[in-house]
């Protein structure tokens, strides 16, 4: 049975063009990356190219990119740094952000604002502009170190600043939107490879220049002494690999257009043909990213939906997939509507560049009997010839 693959914001398959590099560099770029050798510079030159390629993408400086194990260490690498310091976040996080921000949070100054640019559930694309704006109105102490000047009398000498420091998630982003880093006005943003059809276990973290940091994983002198471990050369290869095909394809045009078009399509047809459906995305331009699109179908429990659908061969998902295996609802969903059945009852379709029309059709071939049994199973009372 052939596979209609509307899974992408969970994991993207991988791309031809990344399969055939990292192939190369499992072949050419064997070595220690770290080692003084020749062939440990070769796997280091591979490394630096897609370290510019990355830095390019997101309008940074290419010493500001460090390469990690994915985006939840990157996360994770951020909220640690602040250890102990107000973070101020969103209940439509990811996980890997709202319990690092409540395990490490703490109520020293300077403040760290952490918002991803777009939800990875609902598509929902933040305004960044009015989070970077209330930051810069924060005042401060001069930090770190800020202890380490004393006046005349030996006291600490405190400096009071104004702004405070802002990351973003910018992992279902990336590729789909065109992204700038520095205009965006972020001290610190997050990256995953497996979202852009390259693999998985990479990730990268944007450090401004003269922000604090600290490490996450230390024992190495790897990344500058940022993050140690012997690299992931085939992997970061792989990484490289996937944004130079965004590069060349500038791809975030066609998820405007194309994949936009799909996108609503489906909606449409689902709201024309499905009783008691709902829309948990915006689907007005702008307004969500172009290839996500969440929605509640009353009285049809979600993850029936989504199992009902694989037995079809249509891959789809109930939310976040780092939340799989979790029957609690939706911590989005129920943070944005407060409607526990709304959230058990979503299903998410995510698009990528290979789906097409015919991808809609069966869809739409499937879903509404499905829907349709499952509301005449459920114990909710509900109509729906309405």
């Amino acid at each position: 049975m052939a596979l209609t693959y509307l899974d992408h914001a969970a994991t993207s398959p991988l791309l031809l063009e990344v399969i055939d590099a990292m192939h190369v560099a499992e072949e050419e770029f064997f070595a220690n990356a770290s080692a003084l050798h020749t062939p440990g510079h070769s796997a280091m030159n591979a490394i630096e190219k897609a370290r510019k390629s990355l830095a390019r993408l997101i309008g940074s400086d290419p010493d500001e990119i460090i390469f990690t194990s994915g985006a939840s260490e990157s996360n994770n690498t951020v909220i640690r740094t602040f250890e102990g310091h107000m973070i101020e976040t969103s209940p439509l996080e990811h996980h890997s952000i709202l319990e690092a921000a409540r395990e490490y949070g703490g109520n020293k100054l300077p403040k760290l604002y952490s918002y991803m640019l777009a939800n990875n559930e609902t598509g929902e694309i933040l305004d960044i502009a009015e989070v970077v704006a209330r930051a810069k109105k924060d005042a401060f102490v001069d930090w770190p170190g800020m202890f380490d000047k004393k006046n005349d009398w030996g006291r600490p000498l405190v400096t009071l600043k104004k702004g405070g420091y802002i990351h973003s998630d910018l992992t279902q982003a990336l590729g789909k939107i065109p992204i700038d880093v520095k205009a965006l006005g972020l001290d610190y943003a997050t990256m995953s490879a497996h979202k852009i059809g390259g693999p998985l276990g990479v990730g990268a973290l944007y450090v401004r220049k003269g922000v604090p940091f600290k490490p996450l994983i230390i024992g190495g002198n790897q990344e500058n002494k940022r993050r140690g471990g012997t690299y992931n050369v085939v992997g970061i290869v792989g990484f490289g690999a996937a944004v130079d095909k965004i590069l060349e394809t500038q791809s975030w045009i066609k998820y405007d257009t194309e994949v936009r078009g799909l996108r609503d399509e489906l909606a449409e047809q689902i709201l024309a043909r499905i009783p008691g459906s709902s829309l948990n995305t915006n689907i007005t331009s702008g307004a969500s990213l172009p290839h996500i699109l969440n929605v509640s179908f009353r009285a049809a429990e979600g993850e029936s939906i989504q199992l009902y659908l694989d037995a079809e061969g249509i891959i789809v998902s109930t939310g976040s997939a780092c939340a799989a295996g979790d029957t609690k609802p939706s911590h989005v969903l129920m943070a944005k509507t407060g409607d526990a059945e709304v959230a058990h009852s979503s299903i998410r379709f995510s698009f990528g560049l290979d789906n097409d029309s015919r991808d809609i059709d069966r869809v739409m071939a499937v879903l509404p009997e499905i829907v349709n049994r499952l509301q005449q199973m459920s114990t909710i009372t509900y109509d729906n010839s309405l």
